[in-house]
């Protein structure tokens, strides 16, 4: 019996549009004998199901139902391709098990934990995770940037800290810009993270749950032509993205091994994309997407190609396995 799949798309944040574009490639590629996949928007103002001619049918928010043509439809899984909030900070996992509504990411909280750069970065480091050195503030804590530069030095990165990778992140150069790239980081969050600069080459590792097992896909090479891996370079064509990444084999496997221990230790599932920089010859953690990119452009999917990996099996395989857990 074809299982229905909800493919949850969109989110509260400012990535919901690639969220979406996200949603619509697993979508297409879905295997049609063994799934019915239905489009789930998931916006601030509503939930629906995107039907035939784009019809939209309200999702009942009690039990995670819609009617279509009179016809009642539940679930048997969710596909979660949301980039921040609610999907990837685990509000609709949370919601997802109460309602015992099997999904493809993480568990609520890892999701949470893994959304939160500077909590995440404290439960890694007893680890020997190495990391930038980092300061972090609270909305209304007095900025002072004497104490920041002589922490973390400049150049150095001000980010949002619970608002993924792509917005609210500005490189630092002068001491009298910190205040500026503070108040523009509290635009997307209530925290913010400052993180010495690395220099070295950036790596992106994919780690998945494949056929039973953890397993780390081919390792990327971050080339922006922007100052950093920011959202111009991540969405609109300002990177070079390299797989396999010109690194030694050493590299190769020493990254992937961290990669594997964090998703091992943080008892991950489903998908997660690691970045790091090797810094003095050495891999440092910045952070974990817990729901990366999914468009046949975005890393994790050219990662799981060049190791032989279809989308059809990529997306089967997560779907499997959340329902088998």
């Amino acid at each position: 019996m074809k299982k229905n799949v909800a493919i949850a798309m969109g989110g509260y944040s400012s990535e919901y549009r690639i969220s979406i574009n996200s949603g619509n490639v697993v979508y297409k590629n879905l295997d049609r004998e063994k799934y019915n996949p239905y489009r789930v928007h998931i916006l601030q103002k509503e939930w629906f199901v995107i039907g035939e001619n784009d019809t939209p049918y309200p999702i009942n928010r009690s039990n995670f139902t819609v009617t279509i043509d009179g016809k009642l439809i539940t679930f048997d899984c969710v596909f979660n391709t949301i980039h921040g909030t609610p999907g990837e900070n685990g509000l609709l996992q949370a919601y997802l098990e109460l309602l015992d509504i099997p999904q493809t990411s993480c568990d609520f909280y890892q999701s949470a934990l893994t959304f939160n750069k500077r909590d995440l970065i404290s439960v890694l480091k007893p680890y020997g995770i190495k990391t930038a050195v980092n300061y972090f503030l609270n909305k209304g804590d007095e900025v002072e940037p004497d104490e920041i530069v002589e922490k973390v030095g400049l150049p150095c990165f001000v980010k949002a800290n619970k608002a993924g990778s792509s917005f609210g992140i500005t490189k630092v150069k002068k001491k009298e810009d910190i205040i500026r790239a503070t108040k523009f980081a509290f635009k997307e969050d209530d925290e913010v993270i400052i993180e010495s600069f690395l220099d070295g080459t950036e790596v992106s590792v994919g780690v998945i749950m494949y056929k039973g097992e953890i397993t780390a896909l081919p390792v990327t090479e971050i080339v922006s032509e922007n100052e950093f891996f920011d959202y111009e370079a991540k969405y609109l064509g300002k990177s070079q993205e390299i797989t396999p990444a010109r690194i030694s084999e050493e590299q190769t496997q020493r990254v992937q091994e961290i990669a594997k221990l964090i998703y091992q230790k943080l008892k991950m599932k489903g998908f997660s994309r690691s970045e790091f920089i090797f810094h003095n010859g050495e891999p440092h953690f910045i952070e974990m997407n817990t729901n990366p990119g999914l468009s046949e452009a975005s890393i994790l999917p050219q990662q799981a190609a060049a190791a032989g990996i279809s989308l059809e099996e990529l997306f089967g395989n997560a779907i499997e396995a959340a329902t088998r857990s």
